[in-house]
């Protein structure tokens, strides 16, 4: 039993360290170009938010789940559990939410200037901030039953089912059955919706990327160059970034219902499910920075940028 959750926790501290460092080396990255001037893309404040939210997220889950493989019980009360659950589900949502919005923006930027996206093209980057914004409103708004299916000690007499995650309790009692549902529901189809969404902005840029390529072998024949534009190398970036969600999320998701479902969940189960929640978080910073050219030439070309989309 000790071996096993000096191995749990090590699983879990090597996940959290790996996590936070990739997502405060990308939040220095931006701070570097801000104080030297340099010229921000549109997805960068997408992206700032993202790395946020992964943050959140990472701290929410990974810290407490280590503390408690590592020996540490009861180290939360009952306001500490419903808060760490709470921010967990609101940095969740908007990393979600985030994504997709990168996706959808990144696909309305690669599109040929002679589609019917070209009037929202000149004017997406206007809706980048009020759309993050309301991202953080909402899921803050629709998080707020979260607390209420959450306990320090489980002390409720008329529980029908609790989930043990070693420092807190989720429980589900009679009088939040009926509301669980109802939620379940909302966030189900806030989830697929996204899922959807991601998917067909991602498929679009699979085929504007492939028309692309055609056309300029077309053009130029065999001696095409083998260096890709910053535009291409972004949208490469974001496909790898959307393909990662969505295969961690489906998992992820997946394993939450069987905690619903199941009355009395393994342990295994709920430590592999909380891994997967923090997997995404920790992997995305990586695969932003290693295809961001600016991370490679430290910004030696750039220049000041006077008029930011920001």
């Amino acid at each position: 039993m000790v071996t096993r959750d000096w191995t749990t926790g090590t699983i879990y501290l090597s996940q959290t360290i790996t996590g936070v460092l990739g997502n405060f080396s990308l939040l220095s990255h931006y701070l570097y170009l801000y104080f030297i001037g340099c010229k921000f893309r549109s997805t960068d404040l997408i992206i700032k938010h993202l790395t946020v939210a992964n943050c959140l997220v990472i701290l929410s889950r990974g810290v407490p789940q280590t503390m408690t493989a590592l020996g540490m019980k009861h180290f939360l009360s009952d306001i500490g559990c419903k808060l760490m659950f709470y921010v967990h589900r609101v940095g969740r949502d908007v990393s979600i939410s985030s994504t997709c919005l990168l996706s959808i923006f990144q696909a309305i930027t690669v599109s040929p200037r002679n589609t019917l996206w070209a009037e929202l093209k000149a004017k997406a980057h206007k809706y980048i901030g009020p759309s993050v914004i309301l991202f953080w409103i909402v899921n803050m708004i629709l998080n707020i039953l979260v607390p209420t299916g959450v306990s320090a000690k489980w002390s409720e007499k008329n529980v029908t089912k609790k989930t043990d995650y070693g420092y807190c309790y989720s429980i589900t009692n009679d009088k939040l059955k009926e509301y669980g549902r109802l939620y379940a529901a909302l966030v189900l189809l806030r989830d697929v919706f996204f899922v959807v969404l991601l998917l067909w902005s991602s498929s679009s840029m699979v085929v504007t990327l492939y028309r692309h390529k055609k056309q300029i072998q077309y053009i130029h024949g065999t001696n095409v160059s083998s260096r890709s534009s910053p535009e291409s190398r972004a949208t490469q970036s974001i496909l790898i970034l959307v393909s990662s969600f969505v295969s961690l999320f489906t998992l992820s998701s997946i394993l939450h219902i069987c905690l619903t479902v199941i009355r009395n969940p393994s342990f295994w189960l709920v430590n592999t499910s909380a891994l997967l929640a923090g997997s995404f978080p920790t992997v995305s910073p990586y695969i932003l920075m290693s295809h961001d050219s600016r991370v490679q030439r430290l910004c030696c070309a750039c220049t000041r940028n006077t008029e930011s989309h920001i």
